[in-house]
C-alpha cells in the first residue's frame, strides 16, 4: 500500500546507512493511533480507515501571492524559469514543514499503463512506523504554462494509480486562456475528486483583456464538497519584476 524507499532516494536520509540495516516492521496500526494528523477520515484502501493529512491550502495560496516578488522573476524570464522558481518555492515550503520533497517524482498511471512524472511531491516519513515505507503522499503539485495542457494537468493530479500513491493534498497551477475556461476545469476537478477525496487547490492564471492585467483565481475544494475562492493580481513593477497581491489589497497608484 505504501511507497517503498528507493535506493536512489535512500542515501538522502542521514539517519540511515545501508539498506541491509533496514528491517520491516508491523507497527502501522499503532502508528495511526498515536500519530495525530488532521481529524478528517476517509477510506484509503479496502476497509482500512486512515486519517488524512489535510493541509490549509488556501493559506498556502496567500503565502504564494505575498512571496511572489521574492522569486525574482522578471519579464525577461521565459516560462521554463517561471515554472522552476514556483516549483522550487513549494519544494522549500515542504521541507520547512518536515516532509521529504522530490522534484520530478513519479507514480504509475493505470490508464496509460506507465509511470508519469509529478512536478513535485511531498512524502511523509516516520521511522517509528516503518523503516522501509513512506507513510503517505502528502502532496502532489503540478505547474503548467501551456493552455493546451490544462486537462492533462488535472488528469495527472487525479490519475488512477497504486495504493499509497493517492495524494492527501493536490495543488494545480495552470495558465488558462480566459476566465470562462475555469468553470469547465473546476467541474472536472469536482467530478474526479469524488473518487480521490483529496484536499484540492487549483490556481488559474490568465490575462484579462478588458483590464489589461494578469489575474489569478484560486479555487479550494475539500473532500466533503466545500468550495472557497480567492482572487489576486499579477503585475510587473517599475524594474520589470513580477509581483502579486490579493485583489482586495490592490489599488492603482
Amino acid at each position: 500500500m505504501y511507497k517503498e524507499i528507493s535506493s536512489s532516494k535512500y542515501f538522502t536520509l542521514s539517519s540511515l546507512t545501508t539498506l541491509s540495516q533496514v528491517t520491516k516492521t508491523t507497527c502501522m496500526s499503532q502508528f495511526w493511533k498515536n500519530y495525530s494528523v488532521s481529524k478528517a477520515l476517509s477510506l484509503e484502501s479496502g476497509d482500512e480507515i486512515l486519517e488524512k493529512d489535510y493541509l490549509n491550502l488556501m493559506q498556502f495560496f496567500e503565502g504564494y501571492v505575498r512571496n511572489y516578488r521574492r522569486m525574482n522573476l522578471s519579464n525577461e524570464h521565459n516560462r521554463t524559469m517561471l515554472t522552476k522558481r514556483e516549483v522550487d518555492y513549494f519544494a522549500t515550503l515542504g521541507e520547512y514543514l518536515g516532509y521529504l520533497v522530490f522534484i520530478e517524482d513519479y507514480k504509475f498511471d493505470h490508464l496509460n499503463g506507465k509511470s508519469r512524472p509529478m512536478d513535485l511531491s511531498w512524502w511523509k516519513w516516520d521511522q517509528r512506523a516503518s523503516q522501509v515505507n513512506y507513510q503517505y503522499l502528502a502532496l502532489h503539485l503540478e505547474r503548467e504554462s501551456l493552455w493546451s495542457k490544462d486537462i492533462d494537468t488535472i488528469e495527472k493530479l487525479f490519475s488512477k494509480t497504486e495504493d499509497g500513491y493517492f495524494p492527501h493534498n493536490v495543488i494545480g497551477i495552470q495558465y488558462v486562456e480566459s476566465m470562462e475556461r475555469i468553470s469547465v476545469l473546476n467541474e472536472m476537478v469536482i467530478e474526479k475528486n469524488l473518487i480521490q477525496k483529496s484536499n484540492v487547490l487549483m490556481v488559474y492564471r490568465y490575462f484579462d483583456v478588458s483590464e489589461e492585467m494578469e489575474k489569478i483565481e484560486a479555487w479550494y475544494f475539500n473532500a466533503s464538497g466545500k468550495v472557497e475562492s480567492r482572487e489576486a493580481i499579477a503585475k510587473t513593477d517599475q524594474f520589470g519584476y513580477w509581483f502579486m497581491c490579493l485583489k482586495e489589497e490592490y489599488s492603482e497608484v
